[in-house]
């Protein structure tokens, strides 16, 4: 419990709002570039990284990716606000016995959901902890509410390796690669990548599976020993509800608005385009990230059974996205300098004088991990240390799916260690990060061992 508490002042006391982060990490960026920088005038070096600074932040192409990862999330905490989903986790409840069963699951549950999609995935995991926590209580079954807490939080260290995941979903979108590299990279070695990489050659591949079920069963089996020795906990919880407005003296056009038939009917129409427009590359298992939300949006719908309780949904679901709207500008005027200034081919360079073909993903899982703990998003790192990576796995002939998955493995892992993404469980549980801390962290070294191996084997 020590360590746990060194951790929780750690980033209480050196680690600044993630804002914040981000804003010191563009002024050290910026005096790195003015360093390194081979313009002869100063005067000159200076307006030139403000330039590269202000393209990166108005990058056209990364502005959609803000903008799809906003959707994902958001759509995937809506999902959850439907009542088909709620009682989807009371009849998981029922099966809450004690803390070892309720602990598996809620892990087991949550991985689940989350490779499917993580804002669905964070929401659900916090709610479904919480209604485990309310059904014990009910009940009279002791529990150690923080180990559920900590299960119900699992899934952001799956996600990056899920269905939603950032880095492996942008590199699926046709010409994402060749628009990231370029002006970084010269024509020699834009000509050898791919416009696009597959999601079977990834997030779908057979050894991401596996690795996935390993994850699965592993976290879900300590889950369910820890919770043997687990002492129960005391703690007093309200009943958790999302409240939609009812239908009462509806007059004219706001009928509309509750319509069941009317959000059938629209839901329908999203999921006929979606198999008009989707189908081929589906059944080829190259998923895209306008294809997931694009299915998402008519599942929504469709899950709510009325426009107006999607809508209320949107409302409570809007406010996660803030962090994404604001600081993803940010992360992509980081890579503009460092695209611009020739940053990203010098550390490049430098990964590859210390590397090997076995030894680089290993070290881009490490290192990404290292960054998430600074810019806490995975598609906000794959702007950053995307070039990077697949610059360096170029040079060493490392296989591009391979690198890319090693990046989202150790994003997605130093997310137990890193307490941002935990903010939305924490106040749905009503429990504090230094409670739950010491589950995810053995969950964390629990999965570094398991995703090593795997990128050694595999």
């Amino acid at each position: 419990m020590g360590f746990t508490k060194l951790i929780e002042h750690l980033f209480r006391r050196f680690l600044p709002s993630p804002f914040t982060i981000a804003v010191l990490l563009t002024i050290v960026t910026m005096v790195l570039a003015l360093l390194f920088s081979e313009d002869t005038s100063q005067g000159s070096r200076i307006t030139t990284i403000l330039s590269y600074w202000e393209n990166g932040i108005w990058n056209s192409g990364l502005l959609v990716f803000a903008y799809q990862m906003m959707l994902i999330l958001v759509l995937g905490h809506v999902l959850v606000l439907s009542k088909p989903m709620e009682r989807l986790m009371l009849g998981i409840t029922k099966w809450a016995t004690n803390t070892s069963t309720a602990a598996v699951l809620v892990v087991v549950s949550t991985m689940l959901v989350s490779f499917f999609n993580w804002g669905l995935g964070l929401i659900f995991g916090a709610i479904l902890a919480r209604k485990v926590g309310e059904h014990a209580q009910a009940n009279q079954i002791p529990l150690n509410y923080p180990l559920i807490g900590a299960s119900g939080y699992v899934g952001l260290m799956i996600w990056h390796g899920g269905i939603s995941g950032s880095a492996p979903l942008k590199v699926a979108e046709e010409g994402h690669i060749p628009d990231l590299l370029s002006g970084i990279s010269d024509n020699s070695v834009l000509e050898q990548l791919p416009s696009s990489i597959s999601t079977s050659l990834t997030i779908l591949s057979g050894w991401n599976l596996l690795l996935f079920f390993v994850v699965l069963l592993v976290i879900g089996l300590l889950a369910f020993f820890i919770g043997k020795k687990a002492s129960p906990t005391s703690f007093y919880l309200k009943s958790y509800t999302f409240s939609s407005t009812e239908k009462k003296d509806l007059v004219g056009a706001e009928q509309l608005d509750h319509s069941k038939g009317m959000a059938l009917f629209f839901g329908g129409l999203l999921f006929a385009a979606f198999l008009v427009q989707y189908l081929i590359p589906l059944q080829q298992l190259n998923i895209t990230p306008n294809m997931l939300n694009f299915f998402m949006l008519g599942l929504a719908i469709v899950l709510h059974g009325s426009f107006k309780s999607f809508l209320e949904a949107v409302q409570e679901a809007i406010t996660d996205t803030s962090g994404i709207l604001i600081q993803f500008p940010l992360y992509f005027g980081i890579m503009g300098i460092m695209a611009g200034s020739g940053m990203i081919n010098s550390i490049s360079d430098f990964f590859v004088s210390i590397s090997n073909t076995t030894t680089l993903p290993i070290f881009t899982f490490f290192s990404a991990g290292l960054v998430n703990i600074f810019v806490p998003s995975g598609g906000g790192q794959w702007a950053i240390q995307g070039p990077l990576v697949l610059e360096s796995a170029l040079q060493l002939d490392v296989p591009l799916p391979k690198a890319i998955m090693a990046l989202a493995y150790g994003d997605q892992i130093t997310n137990m260690l890193q307490p941002f993404w935990a903010l939305p469980l924490l106040g749905i549980t009503k429990l504090k990060a230094k409670e739950i801390l010491p589950y995810t962290l053995v969950f964390m070294l629990f999965g570094t061992f398991i995703y090593i191996i795997g990128l050694l084997l595999l």
